[in-house]
């Protein structure tokens, strides 16, 4: 068995495979497992007191909670967390330069998906439909209704490589203009135009969520583009509305 350590600094280094207690580490000499350590796991390589930093990659991952002699499992269970900086005080790196002689590619393409510029500058490794949601309320829905289209569309479609939820934990029952909540509608709206999404936008809503279609679709806020689970009638009904929009949305237009 053998560890990494990432940088001469660090205290902890990475099993590359898993460990039992009592096992023996080949590269570093009386490093012995004190419990079971699951494969890409940390373990320490030296005793670490209790509120003593924990380093990896040459920086503080954050501060020992208890003692962890030599040997012991690192997890994030481990760790009092180091406070965040605020963001108007970070700065640049002083000493950064400009890479010189970066060599250049290979070849200049890549076999991929062009999309149209309207949707997105970039071109798509895959052509993946996505539902986007605009709250956690309709994650059950939305899942099933990925099965069924799983199972009874996608043999139509042989060019489209997959069918995903964009799901998230949001939406609802959260203050939608308190300070950085622009952050995660910012995400979400710059989701919509990832270029493996076939160019096509999809979003399912479920009629009353802080979050409104609106707010996240804007001006691709569309009966093409959006379906509301309140407008339908009953579980089928919904899980038909979403398999008819993902049929025509694979549909070549």
């Amino acid at each position: 068995m053998k560890v990494i350590q990432l940088t001469p600094q660090d205290n902890v280094a990475v099993l590359v495979e898993p460990g039992k207690k009592g096992d023996h580490v080949d590269n570093i000499d009386d490093l012995v497992l004190q419990e079971d350590i699951p494969q890409s796991h940390k373990i320490t390589l030296t005793d670490i007191k209790q509120g003593e930093p924990i380093r990896r990659y040459g920086v503080v991952l954050g501060y020992a909670l208890h003692d962890f002699p030599k040997g012991s499992w690192i997890n994030e269970t481990s760790l009092k967390l180091p406070p965040s900086p605020a963001l108007d005080a970070l700065r640049a790196n002083p000493d950064f330069k400009e890479p010189e002689n970066i060599r250049a590619p290979k070849t200049p393409y890549f076999m991929g998906y062009a999309n149209d510029p309207s949707f997105s500058e970039y071109s798509g490794t895959r052509n993946i439909l996505a539902i986007h949601t605009t709250v956690q309320c309709v994650i059950g829905i939305v899942n099933a209704a990925i099965v069924k289209i799983k199972n009874q569309l996608m043999a139509k479609y042989p060019n489209v490589d997959d069918v995903i939820a964009i799901n998230h934990q949001y939406g609802c029952g959260v203050a939608i203009n308190a300070e950085n909540a622009e952050i995660p509608i910012n995400g979400l709206r710059n989701l919509l135009h990832h270029p493996n999404f076939g160019g096509q936008i999809m979003c399912v809503s479920l009629g009353c969520e802080k979050l409104t279609p609106q707010m996240l679709l804007q001006d691709q806020c569309t009966p093409d583009n959006l379906v509301i689970l309140q407008a339908q009638h009953g579980f089928k009904g919904m899980i038909d509305a979403i398999f008819n929009m993902a049929d025509k949305k694979n549909s070549p237009s």
